[in-house]
């Protein structure tokens, strides 16, 4: 037992002396973000782009697109979404799984609706309802005509 401890501890030296004998990692180089030519070189914040979109006419970026809620795996958990916002009287629609996608079941919340719904209500919602997820996508062609 005594030669097999020694022996241990000889091969854990060896390794240690040849690990320490390989180079040591570099630091990665970063590009530094004003080398980046073009559109995207300015950084702003979305409430800022959604002040200069209004002030110049345009329709606020944020409204193009539904708000989706869902999904989950479950039937029962995406009506008991539906139920909560039922009772926050926000409008949706709910939308049928597609066998074909395995994404879940999905609530699209109407744009007219989407307004009362902000970040914190959002997050109080995921804390409730642990498997909510939340997107923007554009209205037009994502959910059947009915």
């Amino acid at each position: 037992m005594r030669w097999l401890f020694l022996l241990l501890l000889v091969l854990n030296t060896f390794y240690y002396i040849w690990h320490q004998q390989e180079a040591p990692l570099r630091a990665k180089d970063v590009t530094p973000l004003s080398l980046y030519k073009g559109a995207q070189q300015d950084i702003r914040l979305l409430s800022e782009a959604a002040d200069a979109a209004r002030d110049k006419g345009k329709a606020n970026q944020a409204d193009d697109g539904c708000l989706y809620l869902g999904g989950f795996a479950r039937q029962e958990a995406s009506q008991a979404v539906e139920r909560r916002l039922a009772g926050m009287d926000i409008k949706f629609q709910s939308l049928p799984k597609d066998s074909s996608d395995s994404a879940g079941y999905w609530v699209r919340v109407a744009p007219e609706s989407r307004r009362w719904l902000d970040d914190s209500q959002l997050k109080n919602l995921s804390k409730e309802f642990n498997e909510l997820k939340h997107k923007i996508m554009p209205c037009e062609g994502v959910a059947p005509a009915e």
